[in-house]
């Protein structure tokens, strides 16, 4: 019995032995082809790899999981003449944004000399992120394999630049997945942002038009105002005309009342008081 045991045991190590040499082997086989793969690839073709197999991962679940989302390539160079590599953006039926992902895919061949960090990417990512209008940043990256910091999943480097995340290429969707289920907890929020905001629009315009009839209605009284004054003016300087004229006629006047005055004292004593000639004159008529 004790011996049956003992074989017993034997073959059963025997056979994780056998289990775990050919597991190893398909290992070290998956890894010699994975290096073979990045060896014949240029620099360039190795980043293009990965940005097609994050796009192929998308497309496979775009239909069902993400069916009114936009994924695809940043070609708009920025201000500073750069741009990400891949933009998530979607919304809802009222335009109102549910989430928007910047994406920057990095890798590089082992045998680069020049090792790059992950951190290396963080502040021209976010850079992007924040001129392409992007509510998140997320690195999806195959560099630092060894690093454990970045192969636990999801890592939140939030704590160096607001709302990034690193991820291997493998947790690409479900990040991806998670960050959308957060967006629609918050989408009402938005909306009624949304809505305050477009209130608030509507209160300016109403403001803009009041202000614009004010200005407006306060040039057309001050114009006139100034022609009406020009007038009360005009119509002075005529009443001071008219009062000259009148000084003018009154003092005609006068002077026609005292020329009558005297036509009526004019008698002929009187014109032939100092002439005698005419005054015999007179006296031969009246004979």
């Amino acid at each position: 019995m004790h011996y049956y045991c003992k074989k017993k045991s034997a073959l059963s190590l025997s056979s994780l032995k056998s289990d775990f040499q050919s597991q190893l082997k398909a290992a070290n086989e998956q890894v010699e082809f994975y290096k073979n793969f990045k060896a014949q690839q240029s620099t360039k073709a190795i980043g293009e790899s990965l940005e097609l197999y994050a796009e192929t991962e998308f497309n496979k679940v775009r239909s069902y999981a993400f069916p009114n989302a936009h994924f695809a390539k940043d070609n708009e160079l920025s201000s500073r003449g750069s741009k990400g590599d891949y933009i998530y953006r979607e919304l809802d039926a009222n335009g109102v944004e549910i989430l928007s992902i910047m994406f920057e895919m990095k890798n590089e061949a082992d045998t680069t000399k020049t090792k790059h960090k992950n951190s290396d990417f963080f502040k021209e990512l976010d850079r992007d992120r924040r001129e392409k209008n992007c509510e998140y940043a997320v690195l999806v990256t195959m560099l630092e394999a060894d690093n454990d910091y970045y192969n636990t999943g999801i890592v939140d480097v939030s704590h160096e630049y607001e709302k990034m995340f690193v991820v291997r290429p493998q947790f690409f969707v479900q990040l991806i997945g998670l960050l959308r289920n957060a967006a629609m907890n918050a989408l009402r929020y938005k909306q009624e942002l949304a809505l305050v905001k477009e209130q608030n629009i509507d209160i300016t315009h109403f403001e803009e038009d009041l202000n614009s009839f004010k200005t407006a209605f306060a040039k057309n009284y001050n114009s006139a105002s100034t022609n009406f004054k020009k007038a009360i003016e005009e119509i002075d300087k005529s009443i001071k005309r008219m009062e000259e004229v009148k000084r003018f006629l009154t003092t005609s006047e006068n002077q026609l009342r005292l020329a009558n005055n005297k036509l009526d004292d004019v008698s002929v004593k009187k014109l032939t008081r100092h002439n005698p000639t005419m005054a015999d004159k007179f006296k031969e008529l009246e004979g």
